[in-house]
């Protein structure tokens, strides 16, 4: 480990950490495909139609996060709320990685840095920009990290085969969503983003450092490319995020 000014910086490669997930956690029959899902009314729909199986709680002071298993399908699959930020939600795929789980896609929103993109329209990201802390606790800094590409394709194939419109591009994750100004805005836009988000570079981070595969699908949420930041409801569209589960499901069926 090399010193720096800056402690973020200072990627140490030791994979000997003092706390691991093994501590607390032990190797579980689970499946081996795991949806990691931002909607918590979504996994509480697939509650209420009884096609959940609790598994195990993962969780952290907030209180316990269940993991299910999702019946009626022809391969096993787990489902997990992601958590919210990247400290919060990369724990959870460490601990989720450290049960036993090894392919995932993680299905949420995203502002957007291009007012054309629509509320709801697709995004499929093939990088992230690490502007938030834990990935670079997992992978020497660099600017960028990108998803596995197995998961990439296999969105992608479910996306073209039911005729669904999207796109695919840079987002930037970032820890502090009170300080996306103008100015970064721009500079982000200018280096090619189209989405802002909170985890995917941690996810991405992680799931290298894991050598696990992982993938992630966005849709156009809050709008923060004008003046004035426009909410758009995003947080309503209940028949986006649940329509999204079940491209997941395929997804995850074709890695």
């Amino acid at each position: 480990m090399q010193a720096s000014d800056y402690p973020i910086l200072e990627f140490d490669p030791d994979r000997n950490a003092i706390i691991h997930p093994s501590a607390f956690l032990k190797r579980m029959d689970i499946p081996e495909r795991c949806v990691f899902c931002f909607f918590q009314e979504v996994i509480g729909g697939l509650q209420t139609d009884g096609r959940l199986t609790h598994l195990c709680d993962i969780g952290s002071e907030i209180g316990k996060n269940p993991i299910y298993e999702i019946s009626g399908l022809s391969q096993r699959m787990a489902i997990v709320h992601a958590g919210v930020g990247a400290p919060l939600s990369g724990a959870f795929l460490d601990e989720v990685i450290e049960l036993g789980c090894r392919k995932f896609v993680a299905i949420g929103s995203a502002g957007v840095l291009n007012g054309d993109i629509t509320l709801g329209h697709l995004i499929v990201p093939t990088s992230a920009l690490r502007d938030e802390g834990t990935s670079y606790h997992y992978l020497p800094p660099t600017r960028e990290v990108e998803p596995s590409i197995e998961a990439v394709e296999a969105i992608q194939r479910v996306l073209i085969r039911k005729d669904i419109p999207f796109i695919t591009g840079k987002t930037w994750t970032t820890d502090a969503p009170y300080r996306e100004t103008p100015a970064k805005i721009r500079r982000r836009r200018e280096e090619g983003c189209v989405t802002v988000e909170m985890e995917a570079a941690a996810f991405f981070a992680i799931a290298k450092y894991r050598e696990v595969q992982f993938g992630q699908i966005l849709y156009g949420g809050d709008d923060v490319s004008g003046e004035v930041w426009d909410a758009r409801g995003w947080h309503s569209r209940r028949d986006i995020r649940r329509g999204m589960l079940d491209l997941a499901i395929e997804a995850l069926l074709e890695m």
